[in-house]
């Protein structure tokens, strides 16, 4: 078993040198240049409290395309009769809060530890980071975070605190990253929950050249509200 050991140097090995449960490499930091390297190269942070930084790139990831959304008819005629309001980058702190503490199935802790969110708090203030927000009567509802660099954006987690408040927040991002070109969205680590939203499995080397494409294209850096 090979894990590579990162020091001050922002680098990464080779992702297809991860082991076969994906996991490439221990400790670094959680700096914005070294984040942004690990997204470039299809490699992102996962570990528990207590635990060294991990880095993982799985032999096979969740990514949705365009088109591979699925929105159910019934939430697309709530979606259409209006009852929720989705916001883009109005409650960033607050979107990445309520997914650390949101109780997953099979899951007492959370990945996003204090270290975790003050790095990904400042790849927002630096354009990098995004959140999507549903709000019901004035109040904070559901929404999701995530990473975008070129045509691609790297979902992190969502939240939920009522029906259909963070599928109206994933289908808004998809809405908003199709219009603008995006390539894919990726949803890392594939799992049950993405798959009914529909996400498809990609193996690693398909993966990592459509994040080389994706990559040639500008990133759209910045607020993301008011729509551009």
């Amino acid at each position: 078993m090979t894990i590579f050991r990162l020091d001050h140097r922002l680098i990464f090995p080779a992702p297809e040198l991860a082991e076969p449960d994906g996991l490439l490499a221990v400790g670094g930091d959680l700096s914005e240049g070294r984040l942004l390297e690990a997204y470039r190269c299809g490699i992102f942070p996962w570990y528990s409290s207590g635990d060294p930084i991990l880095w993982w790139s799985p032999p096979q990831r969740a990514v949705f395309l365009p088109g591979d959304e699925h929105v159910s008819r019934r939430l697309k005629r709530k979606l259409r009769d209006e009852p929720f309001e989705i916001r883009v980058d109005t409650a960033f702190t607050q979107v990445i809060k309520n997914c650390a503490s949101a109780k997953r199935s099979g899951d007492p802790g959370t990945w996003i530890t204090g270290e975790m969110f003050y790095a990904y708090a400042a790849l927002h203030e630096a354009g990098y980071a995004h959140s999507f927000e549903t709000y019901l009567d004035g109040e904070l509802m559901g929404g999701l975070y995530g990473v975008s660099l070129g045509a691609a954006f790297f979902g992190e987690s969502m939240f939920s605190k009522g029906a259909d408040a963070s599928k109206a927040a994933f289908a808004f991002l998809c809405e908003w990253c199709w219009q603008r070109g995006f390539h894919f969205i990726d949803g890392q680590v594939p799992n049950e929950n993405l798959e009914r939203l529909g996400s498809r499995e990609m193996a690693r080397e398909d993966f990592l050249q459509r994040l080389e494409g994706a990559l040639l294209e500008p990133t759209l850096r910045g607020k993301w509200w008011p729509p551009v």
